[in-house]
């Protein structure tokens, strides 16, 4: 098989089954997190007085990918940059606004959201590992998603890829394209709210695992509380989303 086809062929199945290597990523991480708590001298900023603001910087670099997410999510139609997992879907080719800075935004969005978990662990080389992984991971669905949209939407595919790169933004904004949808909430509360509750239950878990680890109870009440009104909103939504139709609109 040439390599394209191959790149294809993995891009298509590591996309049905990409919810993964986050889960291999989180349990690797809690074993190396467990060991900076036995051994806290191998953490660069252990007993430094701003140790306490780090799992914070972490959370808001995980939350500027969680930014992106809704702020793409927000503004895409119906059947376009969802959550599928069994095959590509794309019944229009998204090309404004953030899309007209950047491809592949929720990837974008992805990568930083798990950035601020792997910067957590505080382990180089963990750190280094998951860009690696992350890059030859995505590279492929990205791949494999290109080869679709190409075979869909032909020339005019061809011509705004030419012009957006992939992965890394265009950082002049004169080239920035207004969204062609007005931005829906609505879309952004029923697709998103998995990414957010997830996000706070991951860093509420390292916190409360480092403290009992350490014998202490010197919770990051903040965290913890802004964790249970956030599991209490997902319930609320995740009501909605099921048993009513709040939360849909037409056509997206």
């Amino acid at each position: 098989m040439a390599l394209q086809e191959e790149f294809e062929k993995q891009g298509n199945w590591l996309f049905r089954y990409r919810s993964i290597l986050p889960l291999i990523i989180l349990l690797i991480g809690i074993i190396l997190y467990l060991r900076t708590e036995i051994y806290p001298e191998i953490f660069f900023l252990a007993e430094n007085r701003y140790e306490i603001y780090y799992g914070r910087v972490c959370l808001l670099i995980s939350l500027l990918g969680l930014a992106i997410r809704v702020y793409t999510v927000g503004h895409t139609p119906a059947n376009t940059s969802g959550r599928n997992t069994k095959a590509q879907i794309a019944d229009s080719l998204n090309t404004t606004g953030i899309y007209s800075l950047v491809s592949h935004p929720l990837y974008l969005g992805n990568f930083f959201m798990w950035l601020g978990v792997a910067l957590l662990i505080a382990n180089f080389w963990f750190l280094i590992t998951f860009v690696l992984a992350y890059w030859i991971y995505y590279e492929r669905i990205m791949f494999a998603e290109e080869q679709f949209l190409r075979s869909k939407f032909g020339i005019t595919y061809m011509e705004w890829a030419n012009r957006v790169p992939a992965f890394i933004p265009i950082f002049n904004l004169k080239k920035f394209v207004k969204p062609q949808f007005a931005f829906s909430w609505k879309k952004v509360l029923k697709k998103e709210k998995n990414g957010l509750a997830a996000t706070f239950l991951i860093f509420a878990f390292f916190d409360i695992l480092g403290e009992l680890k350490e014998g202490k109870v010197y919770f990051d009440y903040t965290l913890l509380a802004s964790c249970l009104l956030i599991g209490l909103l997902y319930v609320i939504l995740k009501y909605f989303k099921t048993y009513t139709n709040l939360l849909n609109e037409r056509d997206r």
